[in-house]
């Protein structure tokens, strides 16, 4: 399905359609700062990722996986890992720094 002129990509699964509003919705769901974050050093297989994440089921990590890849985010390297795009790595440098300061205000 081609894309027509004007039309802009969305993040999956997002109720607004609209690219920022989108974003915001991804970037709300706590998971996906946790994925990104341990995303930032290096490549990791999903095994790896599912350790770090604490997440138990490797059908839901997947799924979030692919909503990071679909939001051009998170890519998947020629080794099987996952690894961060330009994209995800701009955003991880905006995003973590009001993160760890959020996660250190509710202690």
């Amino acid at each position: 399905m081609a894309k027509q002129a004007g039309q802009t990509r969305s993040v999956r699964g997002s109720r607004s359609g609209r690219p920022i509003m989108a974003l915001l919705d991804l970037l709300g769901r706590r998971w996906a700062l946790r994925i990104l974050w341990e995303l930032r050093e290096a490549p990791l297989t999903s095994r790896a990722l599912r350790t770090a994440c604490d997440e138990a089921s490797p059908t839901v990590l997947q799924a979030r996986l692919t909503e990071l890849r679909e939001a051009g985010f998170v890519e998947l390297g020629d080794g099987g890992g996952y690894g961060l795009t330009t994209l995800g790595r701009e955003l991880c440098e905006m995003v973590m720094p009001l993160h760890r300061f959020a996660e250190r205000w509710k202690r």
